[in-house]
């Protein structure tokens, strides 16, 4: 019997991720070098065995809608509209500077002017998913300056919806622009009028009336099913799919079950975000890149050096302390999937030469190879200069755009809210405040009520129990269920 297509590319692409990132981990290398080196051998321009690059983009588009998903899911409301001023205005500053740049740098190279702005667009951009992998493999993704350029990248997102239309309409002579950025804009605002206040409510109702099942399995396809259907719902207001999931990932944040969700997730989020790496590297000729270094050296000079200091600047000017915006900074030095959505729009239109094309691919595939040694370099100089305060003080965005939640300590944690729980908690909460962690949500509702604190979920997957801060407090079992005893040994 013939292997299916799709099977036969799914086995490539996890084993060359396989073998890639478990080198790289093994030299101490972040596993994202691993899997562009992995793209590179499996792609049509090495020779060997030779991945389907549509299909591998394919199954690389589930793991970036999880991947942001899971992103918006850690990423609250609150911490959006916190960082949303200094966000907004210094991601919108930072565009267009960017944008100027790049045209400029096409236009003394010899290029045409719509391909010196696309040029200067593609650049501009940075990636939520690399920029989201690499601060997860440092355990950073709660810090300020990582919940900043999380937000920062969301605006660039938002962004890149009026780049396309207004580059297409330069490229095409269209004489509709503004009625067509204005259907476009108005599409994406219908998409967020109608998702944000419904799926505040209803979002959050269904997965506890799933949670009520206590079955496993339908909990996460209810999962993958809200994740997959809002992303590609979408995508027919005209925003891209990776939007979608991570703003129904805010909504499904706000739901008592978001660390449930959050930590059932993970583990298909990471294998489809490193089918979506090495999809990357598929793309890069090796060849051209040697043919053509020198201006390669320049994109990166431009995404990584030139993008990361407007970004540092850009929120240092904004009342950002000085630490946060220069580790912002570097993290947003790179570029990938928005980047490759603008430079293939160019090349669709005609506007873009197959020369520039592979450069915008290869410089955005290089940045990500080489943002996390950059991050890492960039940890002593923030250091250094982390006792500074900001370059410009606003009354209303001195302090850090975000703050993490504080840690709590000395108290106890009870697994589980049952007959046993009670007791236990009766004779332990006469000595020490305790943390109660239950999957009934009733019992959650209940513990609350009394004036005690309490986290809805299974204390058996480790994203619940870290909500609880098991480093500084002794956790009790109430409950004989055998996977909350797993949990707490």
């Amino acid at each position: 019997m013939e292997s299916p297509d799709l099977l036969v590319n799914l086995v490539v692409a996890l084993a060359a991720a396989l073998i890639g990132g478990a080198v790289a981990v093994r030299l101490r290398q972040s596993a994202i070098i691993g899997y562009i080196i992995a793209g590179v051998a499996i792609g049509p321009y090495t020779p060997g065995i030779v991945g389907d690059i549509a299909t591998v983009e394919a199954l690389a588009e589930i793991g970036v809608i999880l991947l942001m998903f899971t992103i918006g899911i850690q990423f609250s409301l609150r911490d959006l509209l916190n960082a949303g001023l200094i966000s907004t205005v210094g991601a919108s500053t930072q565009v267009i500077l960017m944008i100027v740049i790049g045209a400029l740098a096409g236009l003394s190279l010899g290029w045409g002017g719509v391909e010196s702005l696309f040029f200067g667009a593609v650049i501009s951009n940075s990636s939520s998913t690399v920029l989201s992998k690499v601060l997860g493999d440092r355990g950073e993704m709660d810090t300020p300056h990582g919940k900043l350029a999380l937000s920062w990248s969301a605006v660039q997102d938002l962004g890149t919806v009026i780049l396309i239309v207004v580059l297409t309409a330069l490229a095409t002579d269209s004489n509709t622009l503004v009625l067509d950025l204005g259907r476009e804009v108005g599409k994406a605002g219908l998409f967020l009028l109608l998702l944000l206040p419904v799926g505040l409510r209803l979002l959050p109702w269904i997965f506890e009336r799933v949670a009520d099942l206590r079955n496993r399995e339908v909990f996460i396809l209810t999962i993958a099913a809200i994740a997959l259907g809002v992303a590609y719902g979408a995508s027919f207001f005209g925003l891209s799919l990776a939007l979608g999931a991570f703003v129904a990932g805010i909504v499904v944040g706000e739901s008592d079950l978001s660390h449930q969700i959050l930590g059932e997730v993970m583990p298909l989020r990471d294998i489809f975000a490193g089918i979506f790496v090495v999809s990357i590297g598929m793309l890069v000729d090796p060849q051209f890149v040697v043919e053509n270094l020198p201006l390669l050296l320049l994109t990166l000079l431009l995404i990584m050096v030139v993008k990361g200091c407007l970004s540092a600047l850009s929120a240092g000017l904004l009342g950002t302390p000085t630490r946060t915006a220069i580790l912002a900074g570097a993290i947003l030095g790179q570029s990938a999937e928005f980047s490759f959505l603008l430079a293939r729009v160019g090349a669709d239109v005609g506007a873009v030469s197959p020369t520039v094309f592979s450069l915008m691919l290869a410089g955005s595939a290089a940045s990500i190879v080489l943002v996390p040694g950059t991050y890492g370099l960039s940890g002593p100089l923030a250091k250094t200069l982390s006792d500074r305060k900001p370059m410009l003080r606003k009354p209303r965005m001195a302090s850090s755009p975000v703050e993490i939640e504080p840690a709590i300590s000395g108290h106890a944690v009870i697994c589980g809210y049952g007959r046993v729980g009670r007791v236990v908690s009766d004779i332990i909460g006469r000595r020490f405040q305790f943390l109660v962690i239950d999957e009934d949500p009733r019992v959650v509702a209940t513990v609350r009520s009394e004036g005690k604190a309490a986290i809805q979920g299974n204390a058996a997957i480790r994203s619940v129990l870290e909500k609880a801060h098991p480093e500084s407090e002794s956790v009790g079992c109430g409950d004989p269920r055998p996977d909350l005893h797993k949990a707490n040994c």
